[in-house]
């Protein structure tokens, strides 16, 4: 037993000079990064949930959420500001990096961080209520809407001070906006930083207010760890860009056109089921006027048409003229927000482009039909042969390299030898007639 004993304490020194220095401390203290770009999404507000789940799984020190977004629905962003105002890690939102923008529903998601900063050259405000498809609201609505609004940002920026939720409530109340300076003079943010090492810098000794209390930040040699969105959550956040909505909308359509004009395929179907489902996905979450629905269903419906009868492009032609009107009403109202329309010069270019390619297919569909048929027995009508027996009428012929049963359609008998024209196919029998240069 003892020298047992004896060999675990040679063992454990062993691996205790093996092992590298600090390999027994605690883990390294880490700072959660958050990075979120465009409109307010469900797959923003799922990355959001995520990474504060993680960061509280993990114990971080705190999470940054670096924010850059035009605003979203109310619905939204309440839900992102439950979950940053119930985390259990403190929460920094952080405006950047320059250039950016904390607009609209933006504004109350930053001061509902524990901690709010901005870069330099960062805009925060234009907090004004409006639809879901961005029209104006009727007055009642419109009074209701701003004063919730106004009562959650004086809640959230009450510990700031006056001028802070002055400013807080004009940016609903007038939709006024503000620079990252004018916010910071005012106390409507707490720290003005030009990177995230230069927030962790200022954020040292921080003291935030956390539900269970107060907590004082210890950002010194924080580790930066990056939470990375998902392929799904970069995708469904892709689609918020109504450019890549349409074009989704274009191949699909098209995809589907071409399977319906050559069916027996599956791969033309199947990438325009799945642009369409992505591109349906997308119009839920863009401000959109679904009176241009009616022009793109319209579209469809006369390339359909003009694949299944063609009228020499006339119905395509209309069907391209219908798609460009749906796609400019459906995405470019007048009450849809400027970073929400689509390019003009890409709809024109997508319907010219859709125009070709059914011009293309409907020539090569007439052309097809005129071709003579190619294969089966019809096919040996006017191939030429030779008679392997006389034909006087019937007898024995070779077509296309086998031999046939033959009847003769003139009057005088074909001698053997001579060469002979199908005519007519009855069954397994030809009819057959005496070639001559004139005949052919």
């Amino acid at each position: 037993m003892h020298r047992v004993r004896k060999g675990l304490s040679w063992l454990a020194l062993g691996l205790a000079l093996l092992l590298p220095p600090g390999a027994h401390a605690q883990p390294e203290r880490a700072a959660m990064l958050l990075t979120t770009r465009g409109p307010l999404t469900p797959a923003m507000a799922e990355y959001i949930d995520r990474g504060l789940a993680s960061a509280a799984e993990e114990q971080a020190e705190l999470v940054i959420l670096q924010l850059d977004t035009p605003g979203g629905s109310v619905d939204l962003m309440n839900r992102m500001v439950q979950s940053i105002r119930g985390s259990r890690v403190p929460v920094v939102v952080y405006v950047a990096p320059r250039g950016a923008i904390a607009g609209s529903a933006g504004t109350v998601i930053t001061l509902a961080g524990h901690v709010a900063a901005m870069a330099p050259e960062t805009a925060i405000g234009a907090a004004s209520p409006v639809g879901l498809q961005g029209e104006d609201l009727g007055e009642t609505i419109e009074t209701k809407q701003k004063e919730i609004l106004k009562a959650t940002v004086r809640s959230l920026a009450g510990r700031r001070g006056e001028q802070a939720v002055a400013l807080a409530e004009s940016t609903i109340e007038a939709a006024k906006a503000a620079s990252a300076q004018e916010a910071l003079e005012v106390g409507l943010i707490d720290i003005m930083a030009n990177d995230v090492q230069d927030l962790l810098r200022q954020l040292d000794g921080v003291v935030v207010q956390m539900p269970e209390g107060e907590r004082t930040l210890h950002t010194t040699d924080l580790t930066i760890v990056e939470v990375e969105q998902t392929f799904i959550e970069r995708l469904l956040q892709a689609l918020t860009n109504p450019n890549i909505v349409f074009l989704l909308l274009t191949v699909g359509v098209q995809a589907l056109l071409i399977e319906i004009s050559s069916p027996g395929g599956w791969v033309a179907g199947f990438i325009g089921v799945v642009c369409l489902a992505l591109g349906v996905y997308g119009l839920g979450v863009l401000p959109v006027n679904w009176v241009g629905l009616i022009f793109l269903a319209t579209a469809f419906v006369l390339f359909v048409m003009d694949v299944k009868a063609p009228t020499h492009g006339a119905l395509t032609a209309a069907g391209v003229v219908s798609f460009i009107v749906g796609a400019l009403v459906l995405f470019n109202s007048s009450n849809t927000p400027a970073f929400q329309r689509v390019s003009v010069p890409l709809v024109v270019g997508a319907g010219l482009l859709t125009a070709g390619l059914f011009f293309a297919v409907l020539t090569f569909a007439l052309r097809a039909q005129r071709r003579p048929v190619a294969v089966g027995t019809e096919a040996l009508i006017g191939r030429v042969g030779e008679a392997r027996s006389e034909l006087s009428p019937s007898g024995t012929v070779q077509v296309a390299g086998e031999l046939w049963t033959a009847e003769s359609e003139g009057e005088k008998p074909i001698p053997k030898g001579a060469r002979i024209e199908v005519i007519g196919v009855e069954g397994l029998r030809l009819r057959v007639r005496q070639w001559s240069k004139q005949s052919s």
